[in-house]
């Protein structure tokens, strides 16, 4: 048996999941005859309280198309300078949308209110076009953490203030509002996008929703099909965003639980340095004295545990859907017997 942290896109379907794949009504999405895709996209819409959603192939995508339609060539976006769609989309800002990063330090992958409002441009020729804020939450980078509702209020007011577009990189919302308790339709009254991933925490195979306006989301489809994202019959992959939505949600309560039984095996243990606070379903430490990240992950592996090194000192482990109490016991077992 092979117990897989490396991230939360590892899941394979449930037998319920491929169940509703078997079963899927499809159609060409890109007609938008397909009916299962425009099922799940007014699903999520209700869900988090937008208009209208756009199904894409993968998160990466959905926030690409967000910063294509929301930007101008030679604009600038704020983000936190360990955001998803700054260093893990392949510069996709600079290819896909001609803009350039304004990135805040910020602290755990967070950013806050009096750091984007010094980090707007003046309105001057010299100067890049401050045009969109992006946020990233849960934070990946940051350890799983979860913005302060009110501080993303305060954000939105500086949005709005100075006429700039707020997009919110959801990839593992989910997790956030399970976390948090927080309100899905009040994300959808702060942000003007939201792109929501249902391949990590939900464990469907494939798949992201771009939500927004009725006119945004027209522009975000053309957008799509230009990036060679336009689907046809895309039904079978979006049953499974529609079962997860139906049977998953309330479930990733457990991986938080299992990813807090992990943290306190290792903080037992003195090769564990700085880790940072777990509130959802990432682990983020330091490997110290005689291991490194790299032997830490290279003893796990003998004993069937995969792990990720993200740095020259730090492992990051992700709980999820094929992630079992058993399962946590026994890396707990193998943890606790690490000298």
């Amino acid at each position: 048996m092979t117990i897989d942290y490396r991230s939360d896109t590892f899941t394979r379907p449930t037998p319920g999941m491929l169940q509703a794949m078997a079963e899927a009504e499809t159609g060409d999405d890109v007609f938008g005859e397909d009916p299962s895709v425009n099922r799940l996209e007014a699903m999520m819409a209700e869900f988090f309280g937008k208009a209208a959603g756009l199904y894409c192939p993968s998160g990466t995508m959905s926030n690409q198309v967000a910063i294509k339609a929301h930007t101008l060539p030679g604009d600038e976006v704020i983000c936190g300078h360990q955001a998803h769609v700054y260093i893990y989309e392949g510069g996709g800002i600079a290819f896909n949308a001609g803009a350039q990063v304004h990135p805040i330090h910020g602290e755990r992958g967070m950013i806050n209110a009096a750091e984007v409002a010094a980090a707007i441009n003046p309105d001057d020729v010299h100067k890049a076009r401050t045009s969109l804020v992006c946020l990233e939450n849960t934070s990946n980078r940051g350890g799983g953490c979860c913005y302060d509702w009110e501080e993303m209020v305060k954000i939105k007011s500086i949005c709005e203030e100075h006429k700039l577009a707020l997009h919110l990189d959801g990839a593992r919302l989910f997790n956030a509002l399970i976390a948090t308790r927080q309100d899905p339709k009040a994300y959808g009254g702060v942000f003007d996008t939201i792109s929501v991933c249902l391949n990590k925490g939900m464990g469907c195979p494939m798949g992201s929703v771009l939500l927004g306006s009725e006119a945004f989301i027209r522009e975000a489809r053309r957008i799509r099909k230009k990036f060679g994202g336009g689907l046809r019959q895309a039904g079978y992959m979006a049953a499974t965003g529609i079962y997860a939505l139906e049977n998953h949600l309330q479930r990733l309560e457990q991986d938080h639980i299992h990813a807090k039984q992990i943290a306190n095996a290792l903080l037992e243990k003195t090769f564990t340095g700085h880790m940072l606070p777990v509130e959802t379903n990432i682990l983020i430490f330091e490997v110290i004295g005689s291991w490194n990240p790299i032997s830490f992950a290279e003893h796990l592996i003998r004993e069937g545990i995969k792990v990720m090194p993200i740095s020259s000192t730090q492992v990051r482990m992700v709980t999820h859907l094929d992630i079992t109490p058993e399962m946590v016991a026994r890396t707990c077992e193998v943890i606790e017997g690490m000298a």
